[in-house]
């Protein structure tokens, strides 16, 4: 299975210069957060691939306006074709407003999908909006990964973990692939494509 992976930045390459066979052979796309409603309608609509999200910090706007055509996944798992997504939405709290959790917070999240977890027998694809504690995060408030992703990964050992939020626009040296144990990490910013089954996935990611 292909997946395109998006978040933070909408891709001239893909919306501003429309041709089919641009993401021709990918299965699945992935929003991580941060993307107007319409970007992710107009994928699923014109290149006719499903689209699963997660919201970003800055996604209130998808209360009012969610994108239409596609699945939200928040504090959900989704099965497609065999391939189980866990999807965790939002950032570390640093102000007022939607889609912001403390630690505990997130943490009470996670327990609360304690039934979903046994039904499902895990997952195999953790997609957020946020990075994991230490694992390619800001040391900043903003941009601090949630700890209890780093347990998800140790305990239901996922092939994928996919987030966006911190953006190589920073300045900051982020990665657009890491790994954990036995878990690739892939940085969602603007847009990749990966093929699930890669067993060198460092070397092709894109």
């Amino acid at each position: 299975m292909k997946i395109l992976a998006i978040a933070d930045e909408e891709s001239k390459y893909l919306w501003d210069f429309y041709e089919r066979e641009k993401l021709e052979g990918v299965d699945l796309i992935l929003s991580a957060g941060d993307l107007k409603p319409e970007y992710l309608s107009f994928l699923t609509t014109m290149y006719a691939i499903p689209v699963l999200y997660v919201p970003g910090n800055h996604d209130d706007k998808y209360e009012v306006r969610p994108p239409e055509g596609c699945i939200c996944i928040d504090d959900d798992i989704y099965v497609h074709d065999g391939i189980r997504i866990l999807g965790l939405g939002g950032s570390m709290r640093y102000r007022m407003g939607g889609n912001q959790y403390t630690d505990e917070q997130m943490h009470r999240r996670v327990r609360r999908l304690w039934w979903k977890l046994k039904k499902n027998g895990g997952f195999d694809i953790l997609l957020t909006h946020a990075p994991a504690y230490q694992l390619n995060d800001g040391r900043d408030l903003p941009h601090q990964g949630f700890r209890d992703f780093v347990s998800l990964m140790e305990k239901y050992n996922p092939r994928f973990f996919i987030h966006g939020h911190v953006h190589v626009t920073y300045g900051r040296q982020h990665k657009r692939y890491d790994k954990y144990q036995n878990t690739h990490i892939i940085n969602a910013y603007e847009r990749c494509i990966f093929d699930y089954d890669d067993e060198n996935l460092k070397d092709h990611i894109r």
